[in-house]
């Protein structure tokens, strides 16, 4: 990169990262009620910090958690217009008993900075904001016209945001769209990620009787609801771990094979995965490759069950109720709204008589993949190249980020998804984290993007 703004980071590197922990010192939990107000107290940081580093902004209300707009248009009708996305709002710390230090004050072990939102997606976001920063400070001017949307609710489904951005769709017009939400194949390899997997997801309720019964009273004559349940879940795969669920992969675009090829030549340990994980095997489909399973395939998991008693001792009883959270991961060209249909058809079917059997669909998200071509990706790679030293890998991403699919269709711009965290980095639970490394990386790989993508026309 140039030394103009390299020399920006080397003299700041101690104050950006003071900045990151204030940010991450706020516990902006979208989930929780009682953290209402904490979560609008990251909305309002961040206005201030896109103020401090130069850009117009504002904090806008939804009827759920506020969305921060920050802008900058001065270099002019003949640059690109960049929408940078992000979300301020995290996942809840607990168990907090499971952290080797308080979950909202940032602590740095072996060249990691460990916090909730670390990762995701306060520290993504801000090293966006402080490579903004070091244009304005150092040339006075961006080499693209920017606009940074953050929201409060990602980590809750998302539930106001496609509504702004129909709402606003004139002032969010753009040529492109970059997020940094995700993370490299591995440490020092760069990646671009190519593709999300969606999402529907469930909860099925079984009723049996009006209340909880004696089991020796009653077992045997009335119908048990949490073992109804367990035969309804017992259907949804077959022995080869394929969904069961008639119509399931009706609308599935199965990936190229060159695609697969590739993702078969990445460096991937299987074995280290399955460590990581601390489980004593892995499963799934047969006939794909670990990586394939998580980036290319569909799945059926059971999330949370809940029914009768399950505390200390012996309490024998026949439970009234049984519950379970459902979640479907989907590929290109399922439709949450299908596999709905698809879902309560299969549950309606299979359930047993005697008890009432309800499969409700609680969110969904469309899959995503993305054309990797044109200026916005051949920017990305040089950009990535310079700074961490090698071309960057292609990945695909087993998780969801329901607003890409929304910025493509309602924007009509492409959307580059390119990510600092690491595998293993605990997003959603304790411990979460992000190299430190990496988060200086992150600042300079995007502020060349700027330069290489605003040269661009």
């Amino acid at each position: 990169m140039s030394r103009d703004l390299a020399a920006f980071f080397d003299a700041n590197a101690a104050r950006v990262r003071d900045e990151l922990f204030d940010f991450l010192r706020i516990p902006s939990v979208s989930a929780r009620s009682e953290h209402d107000a904490d979560t609008r107290r990251a909305a309002a940081w961040l206005q201030g910090a896109l103020e401090t580093v130069g850009l117009r902004a504002e904090t806008i209300d939804t009827p759920g958690h506020p969305i921060v707009l920050g802008e900058r248009r001065e270099a002019g009708a003949g640059k690109p217009t960049l929408l940078i996305y992000g979300h301020y709002d995290v996942q809840p710390a607990e168990p907090l008993e499971l952290w080797d230090s308080p979950a909202f004050e940032p602590t740095i072990r072996d060249g990691n900075v460990y916090a909730r939102g670390s990762v995701d997606d306060k520290g993504q976001l801000f090293l966006h904001v402080k490579a903004l920063e070091a244009h304005l400070k150092v040339r006075g001017t961006l080499p693209v016209n920017v606009i940074v949307l953050a929201e409060g609710e990602e980590e809750v489904g998302s539930v106001n945001l496609e509504a702004f951005i129909e709402a606003n769709r004139e002032r969010l017009a753009c040529d492109a769209v970059v997020i940094s939400d995700s993370a490299m194949f591995a440490k020092g390899i760069p990646s671009i990620l190519s593709s999300l997997r969606g999402m529907a997801y469930f909860q099925i309720d079984v009723q049996g009787p009006a209340g909880d019964l004696h089991s020796g009273s009653y077992g045997g004559a009335v119908v048990n609801p949490a073992m109804a349940l367990a035969r309804i879940l017992a259907t949804m795969h077959d022995e080869t771990g394929k969904v069961a669920i008639p119509g399931f992969y009706d609308d599935v675009r199965p990936f190229p094979d060159a695609v697969r090829a590739q993702m078969r030549g990445l460096p991937f340990d299987e074995e280290h995965f399955r460590a990581e994980t601390g489980a004593p095997a892995l499963g799934g489909e047969t006939g794909y490759t670990v990586l394939e399973r998580l980036w290319t395939r569909p799945t059926c998991e059971v999330n949370g069950l809940l029914s009768g008693y399950t505390g200390e001792g012996a309490k024998t009883v026949l439970p009234a109720k049984a519950m379970a959270k459902v979640s479907c991961r989907l590929v290109p060209d399922q439709d949450p709204k299908r596999i709905e249909a698809l879902m309560q058809a299969h549950v309606a079917r299979v359930a047993p008589a005697g008890v009432t059997v309800t499969a409700t669909h609680l969110h969904g998200g469309r899959p995503w993949r993305a054309d990797l071509g044109g200026p916005l990706f051949d920017a990305a790679k040089v950009a990535l190249a310079e700074v961490f030293g090698r071309e960057p890998v292609v990945t695909g991403e087993g998780g969801s980020i329901p607003v890409v699919g929304d910025f493509e269709r309602v924007l009509g711009a492409p959307v580059l998804l390119v990510g600092f965290g690491l595998p293993g980095e605990n997003a959603h639970a304790p411990n979460e984290w992000m190299s430190l490394e990496n988060y200086d990386k992150g600042m300079r790989a995007m502020a060349r993007l700027y330069d290489v993508y605003g040269g661009s026309r």
